[in-house]
């Protein structure tokens, strides 16, 4: 067995997985909310991350 073709078969599922995340945080952050943890979120979560994201509300700016 190749130690190499193990890891080689799950490559796409951390490039998915990873750029989930970081599209995740774009989201969050034109939402007003934090990046950094979304992106943490997403990539412990994932895709169930993301629909949470996309249900919350937009956080509205503080006037003063």
């Amino acid at each position: 067995m190749n130690h190499f073709s193990t890891w080689a078969d799950g490559a796409p599922w951390f490039a998915g997985w990873g750029t989930l995340a970081l599209i995740n945080a774009a989201l969050a952050q034109g939402k007003n909310r934090s990046g950094l943890l979304w992106f943490l979120l997403s990539l412990v979560l994932g895709p169930l991350a993301t629909l949470v994201l996309v249900l919350l509300p937009k956080v509205r700016s503080k006037m003063f």
